[in-house]
């Protein structure tokens, strides 16, 4: 998924572009000195200055280059050349054009700008026009200090507006390395040279969205929660610096598709926006969000342990599951009918429940139990004779016995079990029944 758009990338330049562009202009009050070839070539150099259409000044410039292929001006009419094809959003000519303007003076802030700019912008960049954008950078930042010395600074610019033109250029430099790289495909590169960026501003939401583009591309399972964390961020952040609001929709919708098919589920996502707009980088390096594997092997994981420690549980849940299962009611013919469950002590297996219902309340011949929940009813217990007074719900109860039936839905196995085979059952008495006092005759009359 791409959101960039030409409006954006030119957000990422406009800093160093709209100092350095200004600051930059040709020299044209050198129109008054005597260097002209004639009249007419300062009238049509006159004519350039003042055309505002790039398309309509282009024109005027290939009628001076024709007219006159050898000037003094040859430097400032290639300078204009380069800014007016960059105007007119004719970015390949711009960079050769650029190239040739450092060709003649390598440290041309309007050439350099020029590329770094255009690259951006430009649909499909050939790998030339790649490698000099990468060269320009570098060049940029090697030499930031040099470029903008106070020697340099052009007559009329501040300080302040100088230094702000020199951190532009110098955030463009950063960003054209990473995007240089990611073009080529070299994803490590770009991760480590966004990255940067990203340490220095951290007020950039297409810069956001390229790294966890280039995280994700290199396919590394332990770096899928940075990519959802930079593609949160490049959706949620909405300061000076983010995409704009139109371009943060997309990528919202691509990052909670991502996200639930990493995770499982959208929990977690609306926090994760939260914590992701309000800063550029994770919490720390163990930060991570747990993938679907990392839950279902908790899951497992916790699922063992608690059958090691009830492994009574344990036999009973996989019985269930083979009882409901498709071949259920083979199963049960096979293994269970008219057999005790094996595995215990003594090789038969006893089964733990909770009292859920006894029939007849009183010296029942029936138990109704819940063996995993407390609950649910799953077992019902047959005995031949009726065991001894009443045992309140809730109460726990072991048993050995026959099964002697099933039934999927509800689910429920019945087992015929002897007296001496239950443990645990504490059958009170039942109350006595209060008799109501004798009616006493009254008395004869003395």
């Amino acid at each position: 998924m791409l959101v960039t758009t030409k409006k954006t990338l030119f957000i990422l330049a406009f800093a160093a572009a709209a100092a350095i562009v200004v600051s930059r202009q040709p020299a044209f009050a050198q129109a008054a000195q005597p260097n002209w070839k004639d009249r007419a070539e300062f009238d049509l150099y006159d004519a350039i200055t003042k055309e505002a259409q790039p398309a309509k000044r282009l024109d005027l410039l290939n009628q001076w280059k024709d007219k006159y292929a050898a000037t003094e001006f040859a430097n400032v009419r290639l300078q204009v050349f380069t800014q007016t094809y960059q105007q007119a959003g004719r970015c390949g000519e711009a960079i050769t054009s650029a190239n040739e303007l450092l060709g003649k003076d390598a440290s041309n802030l309007t050439a350099l700008n020029t590329i770094l700019t255009c690259i951006f912008i430009t649909p499909t960049p050939t790998p030339d026009q790649l490698a000099s954008a990468d060269k320009a950078a570098s060049q940029v930042l090697s030499d930031i200090n040099t470029l903008f010395g106070v020697d340099k600074k052009p007559q009329g610019v501040s300080d302040a507006d100088w230094n702000t033109a020199k951190g532009g250029l110098q955030l463009l430099a950063q960003n054209t390395i990473g995007y240089v790289a990611m073009q080529q495909k070299n994803n490590d590169k770009a991760e480590a040279e966004f990255t940067k960026s990203l340490q220095g501003n951290a007020s950039q939401g297409q810069i956001s969205y390229w790294l966890g583009t280039v995280i994700l591309a290199q396919k590394n399972p332990a770096k899928q929660s940075a990519a959802l964390w930079h593609f949160a961020r490049a959706a949620a952040f909405d300061g000076p610096g983010s995409l704009p609001a139109a371009n943060r929709t997309p990528v919202r919708t691509y990052l909670e598709k991502a996200y639930t098919g990493y995770h499982g589920g959208k929990d977690g996502l609306d926090q994760l926006l939260n914590q992701a707009k309000a800063s550029a980088f994770p919490p720390g390096a163990d930060w991570k969000i747990q993938s679907k594997v990392d839950i279902e092997k908790a899951k497992i994981e916790d699922q063992q342990k608690a059958d090691a420690a009830n492994p009574q549980l344990a036999l009973w849940k996989s019985i269930k599951a083979a009882l409901m299962g498709a071949d259920g009611a083979s199963y049960f013919e096979a293994n269970m009918k008219g057999a005790a469950l094996p595995g215990g002590a003594n090789g038969v297996q006893k089964f733990v429940g909770k009292l859920v219902e006894a029939k007849p309340e009183i010296k029942p011949k029936q138990l109704i139990l819940s063996m995993e929940d407390g609950t649910t009813p799953d077992v019902i217990l047959n005995f031949d004779v009726p065991l001894a007074g009443k045992m309140d719900p809730g109460g726990e109860v072991s048993f050995a016995g026959v099964a002697s039936s099933y039934s999927p839905n509800p689910f429920r196995v019945t087992f015929d079990v002897e007296k001496g085979n239950l443990t645990g059952w504490k059958g009170a008495p039942a109350p006595a029944v209060k008799k109501a006092p004798a009616r006493r005759r009254p008395g004869k009359k003395k």
